[in-house]
């Protein structure tokens, strides 16, 4: 049996964490032994995890550097004495190595996986120096997608210890809510054209791109509506913005949902304005629900979307771009619906959470077997 510890800051409701909770629950029993622990809090996800069985265990770590928490993680895995410690985003990734310490001759410390969700162009330079200090103590970094281990590449991470596993997506199973409803909630005239976007609302998300972008739109397609689901430190900025270009009926701030899964399917397009990303959770999930999808020219986007095969892809920033993209795929259906249909049928065949659990096994096999 391989002892597979999973060590992330929380159990929030956000992409690294929802991968991590199919991956604990998706694991093989019969092979694997696994524990999910949180360095900081729980969350949502938590629920997912003692319904499957999977033991949870809740460090607390309460500041940026908490020696306290760093211990308590460090006894915890002189317990649980696991093969692998599999870790995820830079503070779990950070407290996991410097708790293992280094391997030396009869060592009996973990093999250790390092989890990177994104092109981390955000981190300062104590945070880059830190991740290139704990790469010795690294015997593998996955990347999900090819953008995040180039990266970590460029940044001095051996190529040899670098693995792409992709994010894996639910298959699509349609709404349990109607049209109607989603419409009434947003107070949205039935008939209208929404666009969609889920993300946290940070300047790197560029929300504020699709905001100019659909007040461009309106005196082409007076029935299009943006529909914006997430949190985030720019909220209050975004929605000062919306309402002083006189766009408060057009649109709406939805906040942090717990069923997006049920909105999504209503939408007619989805977008994706960023500058930098990992491999997006809700790209993936438009695309598993047949949306034709509008997105920014960063690499990892690249990764997801082939140009008028599976959707529509525009220069970062470049608004009346997003503008003329949103007044092609609404004002031509047909193409809409052959992109949306590709894109599904794409995810379908190469993002399932099999695959994505898969390659993991495999992974875990490898690193014990060496």
């Amino acid at each position: 049996m391989i002892k597979v510890l999973l060590l992330i800051p929380t159990l929030d409701r956000s992409g690294a964490e929802k991968q991590l909770t199919h991956l604990a629950i998706g694991l093989p029993r019969d092979e694997f032994d696994v524990e999910v622990v949180a360095l900081t809090r729980g969350g949502p996800y938590e629920e997912q995890l003692k319904a499957a069985g999977i033991p949870l265990t809740i460090i607390g770590k309460r500041w940026k550097f908490d020696p306290f928490a760093l211990r308590r993680l460090r006894k915890l895995i002189g317990e649980k004495q696991p093969d692998i410690l599999h870790t995820w985003l830079f503070a779990a990734n950070a407290y996991g190595r410097i708790a293992v310490g280094s391997r030396v001759a009869g060592n009996t410390a973990p093999r250790v996986v390092v989890s990177e969700r994104c092109v981390d162009s955000w981190k300062a330079n104590w945070q880059l120096w830190f991740d290139r200090k704990l790469a010795p103590r690294t015997d593998r970094l996955t990347g999900n997608s090819q953008a995040v281990a180039d990266f970590y590449a460029d940044l001095g991470f051996p190529r040899d210890r670098l693995l792409v596993i992709p994010n894996g997506i639910e298959p699509a199973t349609g709404s349990t809510r109607t049209r109607q409803s989603v419409c009434d909630e947003f107070e949205f005239p039935v008939d209208s054209k929404i666009i969609g976007c889920v993300g946290r609302l940070a300047p790197q998300k560029r929300v504020s791109d699709l905001i100019w972008a659909i007040e461009l739109l309106q005196s082409l397609q007076p029935t299009s509506r943006l529909l914006i689901i997430g949190e985030g430190p720019q909220r209050k900025e975004l929605e000062d913005f919306a309402r002083n270009i006189r766009l408060s009926d057009v649109v709406r701030f939805a906040g942090h949902r717990s069923d997006v899964s049920s909105i999504i399917p209503h939408m007619d397009l989805f977008c994706l304005a960023s500058d930098f990303e990992g491999q997006s959770n809700s790209l993936m999930e438009a695309m598993a629900n047949c949306l034709p999808v509008v997105v920014s020219n960063i690499a990892p986007n690249l990764e997801l979307v082939e140009h008028e095969k599976t959707g529509l892809v525009v220069p970062v920033g470049d608004r009346p771009a997003f503008t003329r993209a949103f007044n092609q795929l609404i004002k031509d259906e047909s193409l809409a619906d052959s992109l949306g249909t590709a894109a599904s049928e794409y995810i379908v065949r190469e993002h399932s959470f099999e695959k994505t659990i898969a390659a993991h096994v495999d992974l875990y096999r490898s690193l014990v077997d060496d």
